[in-house]
């Protein structure tokens, strides 16, 4: 099938051709059918062979509130389309793309169907040794760095600003500058 339509437009990969359109028509109004019946049922108490005699007004919105359940149905399979594509790894643009929508309008649209890694903050915690006290620090890099003041009121940091891989590292080289920057026994 060629992608293009009668009127020599290039069709996107998503739209479908008339045919198609006819035969999705089709299957829709096949399943809107006993849906529309059940409801028409239960506003009119009438009986199954009986249920379609009123005015064409009332007949049209049973129908109207059948579309409306599926339309309700349509969304809710939407959102869980999208938040399995998400799960799988695809972003708000690809989303947005495929339903013809900007990344901010998929992220509003289905807020919950992309994870987002939970932002790197800044770990922290502090090491007291030798009358001192630093404070380790991860960056959003995920490396470790320190930061500390001796007992004697020296002010360090990490060498070259250089994190360190892990936050024992750094504790280590902050334990080594807190213990040269130690106090003496004043006794």
């Amino acid at each position: 099938m060629d992608a293009f339509d009668n009127y020599g437009c290039r069709m996107t990969a998503s739209e479908i051709t008339p045919a198609e359109q006819a035969e999705l028509d089709k299957a829709l109004y096949d399943a809107l059918n006993p849906l529309a019946s059940a409801i028409r049922s239960r506003e009119t108490g009438l009986p199954a062979d009986r249920m379609w005699d009123a005015s064409p007004v009332d007949v049209a919105l049973s129908v109207l509130a059948a579309w409306k359940v599926v339309d309700g149905e349509v969304k809710r399979l939407t959102e869980r389309a999208a938040v399995t594509a998400g799960s799988y790894g695809a972003s708000y643009e690809q989303l947005g793309a495929v339903w013809g929508i900007t990344r901010q309008g998929a992220r509003k649209k289905w807020p919950d169907a992309v994870s987002r890694p939970a932002p790197v903050t800044a770990g922290k915690s502090t090491l007291a040794l030798f009358g001192g006290t630093a404070e380790l620090v991860q960056s959003p890099s995920g490396g470790w760095g320190w930061t500390g003041r001796g007992a004697d009121g020296a002010s360090g940091t990490a060498a070259d600003g250089a994190p360190y891989a892990t936050a024992e590292e750094a504790a280590a080289h902050a334990g080594a500058f807190l213990k040269e920057h130690a106090l003496g026994d004043q006794s």
